[in-house]
């Protein structure tokens, strides 16, 4: 479901708005409508959907748009043309009072440098977004302890933010985003400022987070890694422009142009690539249908020494060889179920590659990739070497 639409969204600064907006209309570029208007386009005619639940990674270098899109979500600044929609109500038809409202109740954002009050206690700081909407004194205290306990940090409810390092100072400025019981967070570099190991243990944080209130998250950030880390989807922006949004996956494997392709050049695909995109076509047998015959005309049809083997629901039963065919075939068996192998390993088909390397490394077998008890492909070690080196995966054989 759609919770987040972004329609043809451009922010034009500067003097001569409408000529550069005349301009964006025929494609011209950025650097073309300032030299011909003096205009500068912020984010230039942007359009795409964030889903409800979802964690959406808005990313750029210095200067893409992304800081001024995301303002522009939330109205802080009006777009110049299109429109912004949530729950299918254009921002741009309300008035004062109701994005007010829309920013307290539906929207939180959650800044780079924390935004915490230095005065106030850890549970006051949380409990600031409540107070300013007239909540209860007793009421906003057991929202604001929820939120802390989510996060951890219930038992420092009683500190001062110069008390809690850094890491934990974001925490509470999270759990305050969280304690308005938000429909969408809006998180500018919210990490950027952490030190990298600090920074890597708040993305497990967020995503620990996320499991549990299953938020809308709208995430900003420079850093390729952590958009692959944490986002479902990801957008990557240039000149204000979207350049690009699928998963992480799309985005290594299928990059848009040259932009995107450098940006995904030294990713450690294994942390992204999937067993799914690695696995090639399983050829098999039918365990409740086919014999050593019909297992032996196959092997020889595919030039393989190996077939796995499933029954008719497909449910994934084992391997067996070219020679325990041959045996089973010289006795006359009419089945190969007595003489199936059962130590093939198998893996889900929505494994990170990286979690299988050592376990295809060791393997004296492919690995059956299943889903369920279903066999969907296999894994060959030569082949997810070659996934790797060059994320485009193909094939239709076992060895």
């Amino acid at each position: 479901m759609t919770k987040l639409k972004v329609d043809h969204v451009t922010k034009i600064f500067g003097k001569h708005i409408g000529s550069a907006l005349k301009l964006v209309d025929q494609k011209k570029s950025k650097t073309e409508i300032l030299k011909q208007t003096g205009a500068t386009i912020g984010v230039y005619d942007a359009s795409f959907t964030v889903n409800e639940g979802e964690i959406f990674v808005i990313m750029g270098l210095s200067g893409s748009g992304k800081s001024t899109l995301i303002r522009l979500l939330n109205h802080l600044i009006e777009p110049t043309s299109g429109g912004i929609y949530i729950d299918g109500e254009n921002l741009s038809d309300m008035n004062k009072s109701q994005l007010r409202k829309i920013r307290r109740e539906k929207m939180s954002m959650v800044f780079q440098n924390f935004g915490l009050f230095p005065h106030r206690t850890i549970l006051a700081n949380t409990e600031y977004g409540l107070e300013v909407r007239g909540i209860s004194k007793e009421e906003r205290r057991l929202k604001a302890e929820k939120a802390l306990e989510n996060a951890g940090l219930l038992p420092y409810k009683d500190q001062y933010p110069s008390q809690l390092s850094g890491g934990m100072q974001q925490r509470v400025g999270l759990a305050r985003a969280l304690a308005n019981d938000p429909d969408i967070l809006l998180m500018d570099e919210a990490f950027s400022a952490l030190d990298p190991l600090i920074r890597k243990d708040m993305q497990d944080e967020l995503l620990d987070l996320q499991q549990k209130v299953k938020k809308t998250i709208i995430f900003i950030t420079h850093d390729l890694n952590e958009a692959l880390r944490i986002g479902d989807r990801i957008a990557i922006m240039k000149d204000g422009k979207i350049i690009q949004v699928g998963t992480g996956e799309d985005i290594l494997t299928n990059p848009a142009n040259e932009y995107v392709r450098s940006f995904t050049e030294d990713v450690d695909r294994s942390k992204v690539i999937t067993v799914e995109k690695a696995m090639i076509r399983p050829i098999s047998v039918n365990v409740e249908l086919d014999g050593p015959k019909v297992a032996l005309q196959r092997m020889r049809e595919e030039e393989v020494s190996v077939l796995l083997a499933v029954d008719k629901k497909r449910e994934f039963k084992g391997y067996i060889t070219a020679n325990d065919a041959l045996e089973a075939s010289k006795r006359g068996e009419k089945s190969v179920l007595g003489f199936l192998k059962t130590d093939m390993p198998t893996v889900s088909s929505d494994t990170l590659i990286q979690d299988v390397l050592g376990t295809i490394s060791d393997s004296p077998t492919p690995i059956a990739v299943v889903k369920g008890e279903r066999l969907e492909g296999v894994l060959i070690r030569g082949v997810v070497i070659e996934s790797l080196a060059t994320s485009s995966v193909g094939g239709d054989g076992n060895e």
